[in-house]
C-alpha cells in the first residue's frame, strides 16, 4: 500500500535528479516532465522583485508550462535562486564564471530561496518559498582551483557553482536552514500541502 493516494504519479516539471530522488525517497510516485521555459527571460521580467519572489515565479512558470500537457494531473514546479545581498546569481556559464561566483561568495553568508508550486490544470493549489542561509569558509585560491579540478563540468550544474550533497560541502563552515530547502525542494511544507489536499496519506 502506497502513501501516494492518487492513481497517477505526481508530475515533476523539472529534470533535476536530486528533486526526483527526494520525492521518491519520501514514497511519492513521480513522473518527470521537464518544463521548457526561458528562465533568464522570467528573471529579467521580474526586474527588482526579491530573489524569493523570483524563485516563486520560476516554480509557477514551470508548473504552468507542463500542466496543459498533463490535464487533470498534479504538477509540481520547483526552482531556486541564490542571492548575496541584493545580487542574484544564475548558473555559471563555465569554469571561469563558476570561479568568479565562488570568489564572490567566499567568506560570506548567502541565501538560497527555494520556491515550489503545485498546479492542476490552470489552478495553483499551493505555493511556497523557503529560505536557507549558508556561510562559505574563507578557503584559499589553491583549494578553489583543486575544487574546480575535481568537480569538472558539474560546477556549472547549480547556481553558485556548488552542490552541497556532493563536493560542494567542503566550501562551507555554517548552514542555517532545512536540508531539503538547500537541495531545491522544501519537502516538509510540500508534504503537508499534499496531505491537506488528500493526495498523500
Amino acid at each position: 500500500m502506497s502513501l501516494w493516494l492518487l492513481p497517477e504519479p505526481l508530475v515533476l516539471a523539472s529534470k533535476s535528479a536530486v528533486r526526483r530522488a527526494v520525492l521518491e525517497a519520501a514514497g511519492i510516485a513521480v513522473e518527470v516532465c521537464p518544463a521548457d521555459v526561458d528562465e533568464r527571460a522570467i528573471e529579467a521580467c521580474a526586474g527588482a522583485d526579491s530573489p524569493a519572489d523570483v524563485a516563486m515565479l520560476l516554480a509557477q512558470a514551470k508548473a504552468k508550462a507542463v500542466a496543459p500537457r498533463r490535464p487533470g494531473r498534479i504538477v509540481l514546479g520547483a526552482d531556486q535562486t541564490l542571492a548575496l545581498g541584493a545580487r542574484r546569481f544564475t548558473k555559471p556559464g563555465g569554469r571561469d564564471d563558476a570561479r568568479g561566483q565562488l570568489l564572490a561568495l567566499r567568506g560570506k553568508t548567502h541565501a538560497l530561496h527555494s520556491g515550489i508550486a503545485v498546479v492542476r490544470n490552470e489552478h495553483i493549489l499551493y505555493e511556497s518559498v523557503e529560505t536557507a542561509r549558508l556561510t562559505m569558509r574563507p578557503f584559499s585560491n589553491v583549494f578553489l582551483d583543486r575544487y574546480l579540478d575535481e568537480t569538472k563540468d558539474a560546477v556549472t550544474a547549480s547556481v553558485g557553482g556548488y552542490q552541497l550533497e556532493r563536493l560542494g560541502v567542503h566550501l562551507f563552515e555554517r548552514i542555517d536552514g532545512d536540508h531539503f530547502t538547500i537541495l531545491g525542494l522544501p519537502l516538509l511544507p510540500l508534504l503537508a500541502a499534499l496531505r491537506q489536499h488528500g493526495f498523500l496519506a
